[in-house]
């Protein structure tokens, strides 16, 4: 029940664009539930949007290794990888 309701006002500070408070709020459910791939997938969406993309690489990288067909956790961690590469091209340059 207290891992409904953290998921939720997590979703919620999504939905308002705060991020880092949802991340907070996911980091909070994952001490509830290891096993539950949606928290990882949108904490990972939250890093992306913080620019944080080794962390939302790791948790896609989590939830594949229990899910190996998850289209979510691949999509977002090609991103983080996108993200990462762009970042490494930017301290090259300048």
């Amino acid at each position: 029940e207290k891992f409904k309701t953290l998921k939720n006002e997590g979703n919620d500070f999504v939905k308002k664009g705060k991020y880092e408070e949802a991340v907070s709020k996911y980091s909070e459910c994952m001490k509830l539930n290891t096993k539950e791939c949606t928290i990882y997938t949108n904490r990972a969406l939250c890093y992306l949007k913080l620019y944080k993309y080794e962390e939302a690489k790791q948790d896609c990288d989590h939830v594949l290794q229990i899910e190996d067909s998850n289209i979510k956790a691949f999509y977002r961690r090609a991103l983080a990888y996108k993200g990462l590469q762009v970042r490494k091209k930017n301290v090259r340059y300048s």
